[in-house]
């Protein structure tokens, strides 16, 4: 069986939502739908098919793939899921594939070396973590899970074949990344020239409609077009997001990076968090994270232009994303906690004392402060003390020599929100 035939069977029997008479027609105007599925987006390809298909009433198959590289899933992950939701609001059927298969082949995509895979045993324990967090977005009764797996497990080493026959090395250099690669004379395996084939043929098998991904998977992206024309399917819509800052406002969100928000974090860690972001950043987390319509946001601007200080909101944003993963029984406590911690200067009453091993000379600031996980580096807390930025119960630390003695406890703080009372044993 090729993998033509192999796609087309494993289809009929789990594309019920699209049999003649049993999907529901989607009312909503087409000229609406546009403006909030556009929105935040940075490619739309194209905007008429995409409009043609939405006159269809018909909804559509939307699918976003996500291969299981880590554990946890965090803000940045979420950009695709929210404009997931937004058309799960509109009634439209979300594949929220988890990439299963492609993650044991390892997404070369901006990577300047090759990405060691991950074992079979790794990626199903971080997909099932997926699957467990992703509802925290997506409504459940509306989503269907899939994992490529399904399809690429079947395949014959012969289906691979006449896979990668479908497109040259030259089609696969014009990818960014490879191309710097290979000018630079850095390695390329053949796997990675698989995975753009992978994830498109995920878009064959799915019959997608729409695929979203980051502005990094457009090259990805096309390929699914194009492997759905060689398959006689109409080729998909692509639909590109940015990819989400981190709190530094520079670098994509990150947890190598350590700039990044879990959808895990405590209530009081993810709103301290949100509100410790720049005004300006604010409003393209509004933008890509929140569900609040365009005409509330536009309205906030016009406020916050009028003298109106935006950190009242930075508290909406802070409020709406911790609600979401957490409730709004916890969002309103760590509201409260917040203020407590900054507004009126207190120090959290759950903080627990740390107790770390010292010699008899005790131990320098700069190595306290690494030790007790409120700094990456010891040169990142020098720096710290540099700009001012550490306490020690309470008055600003300006000597990166100073040393706590042996038996000795400190109250030390980091910023507005890192807390650690410790004592040297």
């Amino acid at each position: 069986m090729d993998i033509q035939q192999k796609s087309n069977t494993s289809l009929v029997a789990g594309d019920s939502s699209a049999a003649a008479g049993s999907s529901p027609v989607i009312t909503a105007p087409v000229e609406s739908q546009l403006a909030l599925l556009g929105r935040g987006a940075i490619d739309l390809i194209s905007r008429v098919d995409l409009a043609e298909r939405l006159r269809t009433g018909r909804p559509l198959r939307v699918k976003a793939g996500f291969d299981p590289t880590a554990p946890d899933l965090h803000l940045g992950h979420t950009v695709l899921l929210t404009k997931l939701r937004q058309f799960q609001e509109l009634g439209h059927h979300v594949i929220f594939l988890i990439g299963d298969f492609t993650g044991m082949i390892g997404d070369p995509t901006g990577k300047s070396a090759t990405r060691p895979p991950l074992t079979r045993e790794q990626v199903a324990a971080n997909a099932e973590t997926y699957r467990q967090q992703v509802f925290r977005v997506l409504d459940a009764s509306r989503t269907e899970v899939a994992f490529n797996s399904t399809w690429f497990d079947r395949m014959s080493a012969a289906d691979m074949i006449r896979l990668a026959g479908t497109h040259t090395v030259a089609r696969m250099l014009e990818r960014d990344d490879f191309s710097k690669r290979y000018r630079s004379e850095q390695p390329i395996a053949i796997h990675e020239f698989l995975y753009p084939l992978v994830q498109g043929y995920d878009s064959v098998a799915l019959r997608a409609d729409v695929e979203l991904g980051g502005t990094d998977q457009t090259f990805n992206l096309l390929m699914g077009r194009e492997l759905q024309r060689q398959h006689g399917q109409a080729p998909q819509i692509v639909l590109t997001m940015p990819l989400l800052e981190g709190l530094d406002g520079v670098n994509k969100m990150s947890k190598s990076l350590g700039n990044y928000i879990g959808i895990t974090d405590a209530p009081a860690d993810m709103f301290g968090k949100l509100m410790s972001v720049s005004d300006e950043l604010m409003w393209r987390y509004l933008e890509l994270l929140s569900l609040q319509s365009t005409d509330v946001i536009s309205r906030w601007r016009a406020e916050v232009a009028d003298g109106r200080n935006p950190r009242e909101v930075k508290v909406e944003l802070g409020r709406e994303i911790v609600t979401r993963f957490h409730g709004e029984a916890a969002a309103l406590a760590a509201i409260e906690a917040f203020d407590a911690r900054f507004r009126r200067d207190e120090v959290p009453a759950d903080l627990v004392e740390i107790e770390i091993a010292a010699g008899a000379s005790g131990m320098a600031f700069p190595t306290l402060l690494k030790a007790a996980g409120l700094v990456s580096s010891t040169s990142d807390a020098i720096r710290l003390i540099g700009q001012g930025a550490v306490k020690v119960d309470g008055e600003r630390l300006e000597d990166k020599g100073r040393v706590l003695a042996q038996g000795a406890s400190a109250l030390l703080q980091v910023g507005k929100r890192r807390f650690a009372r410790v004592r040297l044993g």
